[in-house]
């Protein structure tokens, strides 16, 4: 059963793709860098999507972790079933089952290495098209 089959609170929940796109956005938008989102699927079966991003203070990272929350329940109608992470942490976890984001400062990021952790998941384009990245 995808995502896009299930059902929660008599209401469809969006495929993973668009949750972990929105997130992805959600992160830019609040100036979060290196955003990348990886499709785990085929290489874990307890979610399909990883959103890995960075903030560079403990302000930004709770401003990120609510600009994802405010963005996917206004857009997608979909909440975090956990949130973890607290004060000054340097890594926030918002899990929506089908979609994981992590929100990190810059040691943590380099500390736990996702990327390379998970480099033979596919990343997944998720910038809206026409979009500028200062990124690149």
């Amino acid at each position: 059963m995808t995502s896009r089959d299930q059902e929660r609170g008599g209401g469809k929940i969006p495929p993973s793709r668009d949750t972990a796109a929105a997130a992805a956005r959600a992160a830019s938008s609040k100036q979060a860098q290196d955003v990348v989102v990886l499709n785990v699927s085929e290489l874990i079966v307890i979610t399909d999507h990883f959103v890995i991003c960075t903030a560079t203070s403990t302000r930004q990272i709770r401003s990120v972790v609510e600009e994802i929350e405010r963005a996917l329940r206004e857009q997608l109608d979909v909440r975090p079933i956990r949130r973890e992470g607290e004060g000054d942490a340097g890594w926030w976890l918002l899990d929506y089952i089908d979609v994981v984001v992590h929100v990190f400062g810059p040691e943590e990021r380099a500390f736990y290495d996702l990327e390379r952790l998970w480099r033979d998941a596919p990343r997944l384009e998720w910038e809206e098209p026409g979009a500028v990245s200062s990124a690149r």
